[in-house]
């Protein structure tokens, strides 16, 4: 079974855009969708981005089936007593449909800029892991109220200190695009949890340009390498086959046309629906 999520980072689009891709997805067959967490867009500090817990919310308020996420929420930026009160609050206010996707975080110039967080990596799993096991100890009765229905802890990563994080905590492990080649030497080290990747599609539609959809994609996120997939609805259902039998259960999706509501619409035509649903 796959679940498909749209990856839709909260940066450029107007809130009200995100809002309207977010409803489109829910309507093309998507099964969630998942923000960014940073506190300046990545490589772009002038450009606008939106605070990630808030657009989630904002989003749960108007959809009604899909369920919301991150890839992923920085560890660093808030005390886990707060994002343990904070995942219960918006799971119970959207009915169990949040998921808590976090992460060491990725972007340690904002870091710098922002005076949060430490430069050193290994410091920042260690103490993501610290917090982890007072989140839990937090959703067990050390805060009021508790979860009414488990909240799924989605960690992403790829190191060996957290693929141990991973196999000790997490319900979902999710690979991000650019390490997508070391999905065969990695999926063992997640132990139980069940696997997800995060997935750059040049989605060519009916009736477009193979070639130009091909070399706007490559020119935007070659850098992304096995992360980045071409081709039509045929191509892509092959694709993702391929990946479900390397015991992919959940792929997030990251459009390379940013989102345009017709691939959407098109890719759940004829894409999702070629693989059998997950279990609710």
């Amino acid at each position: 079974m796959m679940e498909w999520y749209l990856f839709l980072p909260q940066v450029r689009l107007p809130v009200s855009d995100i809002v309207d891709r977010a409803q489109r997805a829910e309507d093309s067959g998507f099964d969630g969708v998942a923000f960014i967490d940073h506190l300046e867009a990545p490589g772009q500090p002038a450009e606008n981005i939106w605070e990630a817990m808030s657009i989630a919310t904002w989003v749960a308020a108007r959809t009604r089936r899909l369920r919301i996420g991150h890839l992923v929420l920085c560890d660093a930026f808030r005390h886990p007593a707060v994002l343990a009160k904070q995942a219960v609050t918006l799971s119970a206010a959207s009915d169990g449909r949040f998921d808590l996707g976090l992460g060491s975080g990725s972007w340690p110039a904002e870091f710098t800029r922002f005076d949060v967080g430490q430069q050193d990596p290994v410091a920042r799993v260690e103490q993501l892991g610290r917090h982890l096991v007072s989140i839990r100890q937090y959703w067990a009765g050390g805060q009021q109220p508790t979860p009414a229905q488990p909240i799924p802890l989605v960690l992403g990563g790829s190191g060996p200190r957290m693929m141990k994080l991973v196999a000790e905590h997490a319900d979902w492990w999710n690979l991000q695009a650019n390490h997508l080649d070391r999905l065969p030497r990695l999926a063992d080290a997640a132990g139980s949890a069940r696997i997800s990747v995060q997935q750059m599609v040049g989605f060519v539609r009916a009736g477009s340009d193979p070639a130009a959809v091909q070399e706007v994609s490559n020119r935007r996120f070659e850098h992304l390498g096995t992360g980045l997939v071409c081709g039509d609805a045929e191509q892509l259902t092959a694709h993702f086959a391929g990946l479900a039998a390397q015991r992919v259960q959940r792929c997030y999706v990251w459009f390379a046309d940013f989102a345009a509501p017709q691939s959407l619409a098109e890719f759940g035509e004829t894409v999702i629906k070629n693989f059998p649903r997950a279990a609710p």
